[in-house]
């Protein structure tokens, strides 16, 4: 299989053609490697392959795969890194970035507010197996400076916290920790590779859960780590191939297929999201509108020099608590209530009782998780009729 030329193209020509690879059929659409295995010309074949896999050899589909590589090479070239793992899911990429690199005794600092299963990871698993682990409000520089150590290994963080988008100063964070050796691991699925460089903003490892704008439509889980050659090559791969985090060449190729029109998509969503995000601020019923986008976030100026657009994805705090945050979901016509994002459907949730339920009551209160709080994933609907399904599910959560 011959690889297609690869000349300096800008970002969304990137999407569609980077790293391509195409038979002897010439077939235009990827092709789809769903096999377990591969078959050797001999026994030395095979025992060859086994010392040294060259660029279009592979041993085993949780080793690699034709499609899955496919799916790498592009998402890597959109990043702009150096190399890339696709694995079985978002938190498999997460999983598979730190623990792949962390021992007994060493010591890592991390924003605290998170995704619920990221939590997870830092606090239970790293820490079962001897981590040391620091949580810091991921927003003050003066709390990271003061945790990160001589003997740090690695910082992590969401560039875009869920669910309620605070917005971290990846440069800065950036220097601090590469000042003491540290590696920089940045999840970056709500900024997504659309909107910002992170790498270029200092970041040495990107995670993404490709269940979200990567797919954009609801259709697979999937996620990949993305960084240098060796870090790739040397840390996570052989931590991944013999524990089992590998994405299928299946979902690889819906992946592969979706990242064609992912820019469109994240370009349309971000836009809606901010005609959403002013039409609702000032509401009756609504105490904060919360969007990186709109001039009252607390890190807007940040995150408009980082990022190209607001992002996709809203937060909202419904006055009258649960009660009246479960009104105004159960009046809504058209969005729809689940605990994916990034796709083309509009979704709401609830974090306290969905994404974030495990976290006590105090945890909550501390990253601003309140009784009240939404969180909105603008899909590709129109933005006049997400906006009149809000408004109108905001009069039955006032009206009660």
């Amino acid at each position: 299989m011959a690889d297609a030329k690869t000349p300096n193209w800008k970002p969304r020509t990137r999407a569609v053609h980077g790293g391509t690879k195409r038979s002897q059929y010439g077939e235009v659409s990827e092709a789809i490697f769903l096999t377990q295995g591969f078959v050797y010309d001999s026994a030395e074949a095979a025992e060859a392959r086994f010392v040294e896999t060259g660029p279009d050899e592979y041993i085993y589909a949780r080793y690699g795969n034709p499609t899955v590589a496919m799916f790498e090479e592009r998402i890597a070239g959109l990043e702009g890194a150096e190399a890339a793992f696709a694995t079985a899911s978002g938190m498999a990429a997460v999983n598979g970035a730190l623990v792949s690199m962390l021992r007994a005794g060493d010591h890592v600092v991390s924003a605290r507010a998170l995704f619920g299963s990221c939590l997870y990871i830092l606090e239970e698993v790293l820490t079962r197996y001897g981590v040391e682990v620091s949580f810091v409000d991921g927003t003050d520089l003066d709390q990271w400076q003061a945790a990160i150590r001589p003997e740090t290994k690695a910082v992590f963080f969401e560039s875009i916290s869920n669910p309620t988008l605070e917005v971290i100063d990846i440069a800065a964070v950036s220097r601090l920790a590469h000042a003491v050796g540290a590696l920089v691991i940045v999840d970056n699925v709500f900024a997504t590779p659309v909107f910002q460089d992170t790498m270029g903003l200092g970041a040495d490892v990107v995670i993404y859960s490709a269940t979200k704008h990567i797919d954009g439509q609801g259709r697979c889980l999937g996620g990949v780590i993305l960084g240098s050659h060796d870090y790739i090559n040397k840390t996570v791969i052989p931590y991944m191939k013999h524990t089992g985090g590998a994405m299928s060449p299946f979902n690889a190729w819906v992946m592969l297929k979706a990242l064609e029109t992912m820019d469109l998509r994240c370009r349309a969503q971000a836009e809606g999201a901010l005609r959403i995000a002013t039409a609702l601020e000032g509401q009756a019923g609504l105490t904060r509108v919360i969007y990186p986008g709109l001039a009252s976030h607390p890190q807007h100026g940040l995150a408009m020099a980082q990022m190209e657009k607001g992002g996709t994805m809203i937060a909202m705090e419904i006055a009258g608590g649960q009660a009246a945050a479960f009104r105004f979901l159960n009046a809504l016509e058209t969005i729809i209530i689940s605990n994916n994002l990034g796709d083309a459907k509009s979704i709401i949730t609830h974090p306290a009782t969905t994404t974030h339920q495990r976290l006590s009551d105090a945890q909550k209160q501390r990253l601003g998780i309140s009784p009240g709080l939404v969180r909105l994933s603008v899909g590709l609907e129109d933005p006049d009729d997400l906006i009149a399904d809000l408004l109108a599910g905001l009069a039955a959560a006032v009206g009660a």
